[in-house]
């Protein structure tokens, strides 16, 4: 199953082509490269070589190969046709062969790309590929096509929108791991004292406390585990500031003596709101691989674009 990714971009064809065909420009965007360099080129040869390299961690570094030609189509469109690999035995993958297509459509920049590659390690490989890495390989591709699309139509650098990325991802992790703490220790695996005395505090009759606090427990758990799926979207983050300002004020008013404990609600809650602004804020311009087409469309099937 290849590799499809399609975004529109708004800006013109030059600019669109600079950045994808100049190393230094590209390396910058594009997250499955951690460097690009152009080798010299024959004379009169339509096929540009070059080398690339891809960081795994631990100051390792996978190198591969490449052949590329781009041609003209007509004044609105280009092309460029790719063959890639590496001799690295800790490669995953061995070649592969793609395309990139570029269109002017208006003020509007239609970027697509399909690739395939034969990958190594026998059954494993095919396996490890299948599951984990031609998605995640996909994802990044699409990823990164999303951060060109912000490189040229907002004049917004890609390092600032990888921190913003990241820091979008920090807030996320950050809130799923305290609503599933929160509901799952001291609701459901041990009803702590404390949360009991707030519950009745709030006029709850005693019988139906433990009930319903393990109620609010499971709904925290499954809120806090599929946060970080939902973190996209705004709601999440305005429901997390939302519950922990009420939160916050019904602590104050029913039982303010627990907030001069040393795991202070108020610290807690200020910080958990703090976390949600944080994370709404970063939604703005986020690079995102959802703005990408996945698949092409029924009217226009891939064999037809290449």
């Amino acid at each position: 199953m290849s590799i499809y990714v399609e975004i529109s971009i708004r800006g013109t064809l030059d600019e669109l082509w600079r950045r994808t065909q100049v190393p230094e420009l590209h390396e910058r965007w594009d997250l499955r490269f951690t460097s690009i360099e152009y080798l010299e080129r024959a004379d009169d040869s339509p096929v540009q070589l070059f080398r690339y390299a891809t960081r795994i961690g631990f100051g390792r570094e996978i190198e591969g190969w490449g052949e590329m030609v781009g041609e003209r189509l007509d004044a609105n469109a280009r092309a460029s046709a790719l063959k890639f690999g590496s001799d690295d035995p800790r490669s995953l993958i061995s070649s592969g062969f793609g395309y990139w297509k570029f269109e002017q459509i208006g003020e509007e920049l239609r970027f697509v790309t399909g690739f395939d590659y034969d990958v190594r390690w026998g059954l494993f490989g095919r396996v490890f590929d299948c599951l984990f890495f031609r998605p995640l390989l996909g994802w990044a591709t699409a990823w990164s096509f999303d951060r060109l699309r912000l490189w040229i139509g907002q004049e917004k650098e890609p390092q600032q929108a990888a921190r913003q990325a990241l820091i979008h991802a920090v807030a996320a992790a950050a809130l799923a791991f305290l609503w599933t703490w929160q509901g799952l220790v001291p609701k459901l695996w041990a009803l702590h004292s404390a949360e009991v005395e707030l519950s009745l505090a709030t006029g709850i009759p005693e019988s139906m406390a433990p009930w319903l606090l393990r109620v609010l427990g499971a709904a925290e758990v499954v809120f806090g585990l599929a946060y970080p799926f939902l973190a996209h979207r705004g709601w999440p983050w305005l429901l997390t500031a939302g519950s922990m300002a009420v939160g916050l004020i019904v602590v104050l008013s029913a039982a303010p003596d627990l907030v001069q404990g040393p795991f202070s609600p108020l610290v807690l809650n200020f910080s958990m709101a703090a976390l949600a602004v944080i994370g709404l804020m970063s939604l703005r311009d986020l690079p995102s691989a959802r703005r990408c087409l996945r698949r092409p469309t029924k009217e226009q099937p891939e064999e037809n674009r290449t």
